[in-house]
């Protein structure tokens, strides 16, 4: 027999131990005073059990209780489980002719999504993604994590310019080094086939390192003009729309490989006959060798007995009738003499089962009147500061929220976030960067990170906009003191006391309303960047030993 947890034994145990010895033999404190003939006159005898055998009871449950904890087990074997699957590598074209619109919303994000549906339909492979245009680039090696996968994918930005062309073999390159350690090595290509006539070169290498390559055609026959970032058609030089077809070439490098080709279907039949291919023609791969135990657990018989012995010790205990009357004064006492805080208590739960209701309901202002019926605390003023927040008073959230004393580092973290998104909101973007600051400083969020970023942006933007304005504010007072040099001798000195100050009221209504429309386009400028703001997954590019020749900017 063994104990799993033979620890809790050293631990618990001989503290046990010492504990029920210094218990057992101390000594009444009436036996200083009473001897022992006197002691059994006043004692009244107990009909079960004596205190010290009571003790030594539960003493015992104790005990048991602590093997019990210990987990005895017996018939310990320790077995072996392998995970066998079959190796993939998805590469998706990134190049400029993927941006072409005959698949909805384009050819890339097409391809993204046929990537999700890949891996929701995937039970025996293992994957890693890569990303190829004239050259390769890494965004995860080969794994079984799919749900992190899947992270990295939707968090990847198809705005990203990578350099023009369809570098394939700079994708076999990457495939043979990422699956050098399998002997089955599958390629699955996610495509439009790019402007190749000739794969020679690429199928030489990939029978040479048994590669077998697939295909998912992604484009049309008819084609597609490409539709870059600004609105605009691609041309050509001569001021021509670019139309994109699907390049059939690329059927021949899968099946000169023995793999297969297939083109794009709206359902995923053609994600499920790429896979059964695949599946059919390699062998599984060894993939992982985990090791666990297997035994039979004990527990239950110490503990059977230590719950047996704790069942006899409290039916020794004395019953509680002579209690209730005690019990029930002090209760009634308590209740009595403390009637205004217990109302109060009542009262408050109610409120604040109010003011949460209203606040998950988005009654903001209802939620606001209730938080302040309440008494000042930490998450009181804070429930109270998001509320105000909520009804867009701004300036009196970062009065409250900047008063909130706490010792939760959790809460204070949160405080300080939220401070930071208020200042922001009222276009105070340096305290707001540092509110940010100090958040960061108790806890590493991705989100306070980013608002920082965004913050910062904005708070640059603001600095230059002020610089432009005080250049043009200048200019325009150099205009307005040429005009009056000009006038000055026509005009008398009252005249032109009025036409300055005229000119001032002026110049700070102009200034006033500018500040105005800039705070107004500033926070519009900020709350839309960050509702856009996209984490870019990082990307290792691979080196090749060829360069795609094509020379069309696509």
């Amino acid at each position: 027999m063994n104990f799993v947890y033979y620890k809790v034994l050293f631990l618990m145990l001989i503290p046990s131990f010492i504990l029920m010895y210094f218990i057992l033999t101390k000594q009444n404190k009436l036996e200083n005073y009473f001897s022992k003939t006197a002691l059994n006159k006043l004692s009244i005898s107990n009909q079960y059990f004596s205190n010290k055998t009571r003790n030594i009871i539960l003493f015992l449950s104790l005990i048991f209780m602590i093997i019990a904890l210990a987990r005895p087990v017996t018939n310990e074997k320790i077995n072996n489980s392998e995970t066998s699957l079959t190796p993939i590598i998805i590469a998706i074209d990134v190049s400029k002719s993927m941006k072409a619109v005959d698949l909805f919303p384009n050819r890339l994000e097409f391809a993204k999504q046929k990537l999700l549906n890949i891996l929701d339909n995937s039970k025996t492979e293992a994957i890693g993604v890569i990303l190829f245009a004239k050259s390769s680039f890494l965004l995860s090696p080969v794994t079984e994590d799919f749900n992190s996968l899947k992270i990295l994918i939707k968090n990847l930005d198809t705005g990203i310019n990578f350099d023009n062309g369809t570098n394939i073999y700079s994708t076999l390159e990457t495939t043979n080094k990422l699956l050098k350690n399998y002997s089955n090595k599958n390629l699955l290509l996610l495509t439009d086939g790019g402007d190749k006539e000739n794969f020679d070169e690429e199928i030489n290498f990939a029978n040479k390192n048994d590669i077998k390559i697939y295909t998912l055609a992604l484009a049309t026959s008819n084609g597609s003009a490409i539709k870059e970032e600004n609105g605009n058609y691609l041309t050509t030089k001569d001021g021509k729309i670019v139309n994109v077809k699907l390049n059939s070439k690329i059927k021949d490098l899968s099946l000169k490989t023995d793999g297969g080709y297939i083109e794009y279907s709206l359902d995923n039949k053609d994600i499920e006959q790429i896979l059964d291919d695949i599946n059919s023609k390699s062998n599984k791969e060894k993939f992982e060798e985990r090791k666990y135990k297997t035994y039979t657990e004990l527990f239950y018989y110490p503990l059977t007995i230590a719950i047996f012995l704790l069942l006899i010790a409290f039916s020794s205990m004395p019953t509680l009738k002579r209690t209730k009357l005690p019990i029930f004064i002090l209760f009634f006492s308590f209740n009595f003499t403390n009637s205004q805080l217990i109302a109060s208590s009542i009262f408050d739960f109610k409120t604040i089962k109010e003011a949460n209701k209203a606040y998950e309901n988005q009654d903001y202002n209802k939620a606001l009147k209730e938080f302040e019926k309440l008494d000042s605390n930490e998450f009181r003023d804070y429930n109270l500061a998001n509320s105000l927040y909520k009804e867009n008073k701004f300036k009196e959230a970062i009065d409250i929220y900047k008063n909130i004393k706490t010792s939760s580092n959790d809460l204070e973290f949160k405080k300080l976030h939220n401070l930071g998104n208020a200042y922001a909101k009222n276009s105070d973007f340096q305290n707001a960067v540092d509110s940010y600051e100090k958040a960061l400083k108790l806890k590493n969020d991705s989100t306070t990170k980013e608002n920082l970023q965004l913050v910062k942006k904005l708070l640059d933007n603001k600095k230059d906009d002020n610089k432009n304005q005080n250049k043009q504010d200048e200019q325009k007072n150099n205009k307005e003191n040429q005009k009056q040099e000009e006038n000055k001798e026509d005009s008398s000195p009252k005249d032109e006391n009025k036409t300055k100050k005229q000119n001032q009221k002026n110049l700070k209504n102009e200034q006033l309303e500018q500040k105005e429309e800039i705070s107004n386009f500033e926070e519009e400028k900020w709350l839309k960047e960050l509702e856009n703001q996209k984490t870019n997954s990082m990307l290792k590019k691979m080196e090749s030993s060829k360069e795609d020749s094509i020379s069309n900017p696509w």
